[in-house]
């Protein structure tokens, strides 16, 4: 059975050198969305625990250092 990436290799093998470029920007297009949308999970996660601190007894503490 091939997989996916089995497959994808064998049709870039297949192509034309100057088509290979396409495929590249499409793959690297891909890769950046994916890491976008981690970065946008990272921030929302952290934006969420930054309520935790915010509160009157910690303000007072951290006023002080």
């Amino acid at each position: 059975m091939n997989t996916a990436k089995e497959r994808l290799l064998k049709i870039i093998n297949e192509i034309p050198e100057q088509e290979i470029d396409k495929i590249l920007d499409f793959a690297e297009f891909l890769k950046a969305k994916k890491e976008q949308s981690l970065s946008k999970d990272l921030m929302k996660a952290s934006e969420s625990s930054l309520h935790f601190w915010d509160n009157d007894i910690d303000d007072e503490v951290w006023n002080n250092v």
